[in-house]
């Protein structure tokens, strides 16, 4: 086993092993967020192209399983139904796999199937492949496999349970002003919470596709349920919105422009914040306005507080 697999299991067992002491010990939340973080590294892995990866075909599949498995259990985790729920047992049971992985050569526990996968593209890769955006002829070559749809299915989550004197936050995603709003093919957006460092504080949410262009917007109309009380949240922290769109040229899921709205920003009521050009900076060092034109991301906030 090389040094950097042996590291890569090393974090993974130590992020399962984590969340499931949450979720033994009743803390949910923390629960959901460790399991969506390590799905989301794992996933990633399962994406990287053959040269660049520790593992094989075959293992990467088995890591894309355990993924969705952890999703399965952080959705369960949210739910008020009891029936056919993923359970921590049953979780449980694929800590020694991801742990052998490298060895493991039996039928997977459980009939699930890996989640759609979709381009990831390393900092600075997606802005290479986009130097020419708007020639005809390139790009041709340049972008992921065919198995990565353009498509990509919301992954949104439910409202957390309320806690007295604790304040959530719903945030309707209305719409976004751009200029070729109408050429953006199969649009979602991200959201993610991050700290001054840009780590996740919560896990990780994409939109549906937009429901539809109509002239210079995209609209969405979609809710996102904050999956932390607000006064739990590190002082710093910013809420970011990644605009994404596929690129059938090349073959990938493309961030476009991103927006954030910081703390002192959360009230109830409107708001419209500004768009920024790519690669999204979740430290918020180095901004630059995507546009001088008046085109915003128009959000609605509502608290809801015990």
């Amino acid at each position: 086993m090389s040094e950097a697999a042996r590291s890569l299991l090393q974090r993974w067992g130590a992020s399962f092993r984590k969340g499931t002491d949450f979720d033994s010990w009743g803390q949910l939340v923390e629960a959901i967020d460790e399991y969506q973080i390590l799905a989301r590294h794992l996933q990633k892995e399962a994406q990287s192209q053959h040269n660049n990866s520790e593992f094989t075909e075959d293992q990467k599949k088995t890591i894309a399983k355990i993924a969705t498995c952890l999703e399965l259990r952080s959705a369960a985790l949210q739910s008020t139904q009891s029936q056919d729920e993923f359970k921590l047992e049953d979780l449980k049971k694929l800590e020694p796999i991801l742990k052998n992985i490298l060895t493991y050569n039996k039928e997977f526990p459980f009939d699930v199937q890996p989640v759609p996968l979709r381009k990831i593209l390393a900092p600075g890769e997606e802005e290479h492949l986009e130097f020419e955006e708007d020639d005809e002829e390139g790009g041709a070559g340049a972008g992921s496999p065919d198995s990565f749809p353009a498509r990509v299915p919301g992954t949104l989550l439910p409202r957390l349970p309320s806690e007295p004197g604790m304040t959530l936050l719903t945030i309707s995603i209305e719409k976004i002003g751009l200029k070729d709003a109408g050429q953006c093919i199969d649009p979602y957006i991200t959201v993610s919470v991050k700290d001054l460092n840009g780590i996740d504080l919560t896990p990780v949410q994409d939109t549906p596709v937009a429901l539809r262009k109509e002239d210079t917007y995209v609209h969405f109309n979609v809710d996102i349920e904050i999956q932390k009380h607000i006064e739990k949240l590190t002082k710093g922290a910013a809420i970011f919105f990644e605009f994404k769109h596929y690129k059938p040229k090349k073959r990938f899921t493309s961030t476009k422009c991103f927006a954030f709205m910081e703390m002192d920003e959360i009230k109830p009521g409107a708001i419209v914040i500004e768009l920024y050009k790519k690669p999204t900076d979740f430290k918020r060092k180095k901004l630059q306005l995507l546009t001088k034109k008046p085109l915003y991301l128009h959000l609605h906030q509502t608290l809801h507080k015990e």
